[in-house]
């Protein structure tokens, strides 16, 4: 019943954008924290990006601070990720997560390569 599905991955030049969207089914996203993580290859997973039932309050890491943007559009149920000025480290495959709950999505890759 409870789904995260992930889109919008690709293959991107260094410096271009790329805007992720994560639909949830099964529950009231309105509710819910949201995070988005990623996980590049041969390494772990990390989180990128957090937003509040408040969409005002977001919180990003030192790596991605300036260049990723969290939001959300409750009445469609979904979570996006706005990736700018995207650089070779951020090669990895892109996971959505409802806050402090083991519901993630599938997630889809994304790969910034000249």
């Amino acid at each position: 019943q409870v789904e995260l599905v992930e889109s919008g991955g690709g293959l991107v030049q260094p410096g271009g954008s790329l805007r992720l969207a994560c639909k949830a089914s099964g529950f009231d996203l309105k509710f819910y924290s949201m995070r988005w993580h990623r996980q590049p290859p041969g390494k772990e997973r990390e989180w990128v990006a957090h937003i509040g039932p408040d969409r005002t309050y977001t919180v990003y890491p030192d790596s991605v601070k300036g260049r990723f943007t969290i939001s959300r559009d409750d009445r469609k149920n979904t979570v996006y990720l706005q990736m700018d000025n995207l650089e070779p480290g951020d090669t990895a495959v892109y996971s959505c997560n409802r806050y402090g709950s083991s519901i993630w999505g599938q997630g889809t890759q994304v790969t910034v390569s000249s």
